[in-house]
């Protein structure tokens, strides 16, 4: 692997896994309070509120499920990027996540909606992660013994 590409796919590796914790620290309220222009949802009822309105043939309870899980997966696939462990499954899965997420904003919506925010970027981005070869700096590398 090229010192380019080695650098690349660490920087990769935390630009998604930042990416993905920082809406969890939203929805939590760690980021700031509803309208104090720091936080998009500022506590989890916002966040059910919006998981509603891309998911809207669910009752609040089912959204509310459903955005506990995804919230779950966002904080695990965000911590395995950082770290570098269980790489390649975690950027798949993260690629899935946010295709899913970008398919139920483009249908309920708008087309727009996925593009307005860095959906499908993240989707691209996790993807071609996923198929890199090793990474360099990781917990992976360290298991591996290279």
């Amino acid at each position: 692997m090229t010192r380019r590409l080695k650098i690349a796919q660490l920087l990769l590796r935390f630009a998604l896994g930042i990416g993905f914790l920082f809406p969890v620290m939203d929805r939590v309220g760690w980021l700031g309070t509803p309208g104090s222009g720091t936080a998009a949802w500022g506590n989890w009822s916002n966040f059910v509120s919006y998981t509603n309105k891309i998911l809207p043939f669910l009752p609040p309870a089912g959204a509310n499920i459903i955005g506990l899980i995804a919230t779950i997966a966002e904080t695990v696939f965000g911590i395995a990027l950082i770290i570098g462990f269980k790489t390649q499954k975690a950027a798949l899965g993260a690629a899935i996540l946010t295709f899913i997420f970008a398919l139920c904003m483009a249908t309920f919506l708008g087309i727009t909606a996925p593009v307005k925010y860095p959906v499908l970027v993240f989707t691209g981005a996790s993807l071609l992660l996923s198929a890199l070869p090793a990474y360099t700096w990781s917990i992976d590398n360290l298991i591996k013994g290279s």
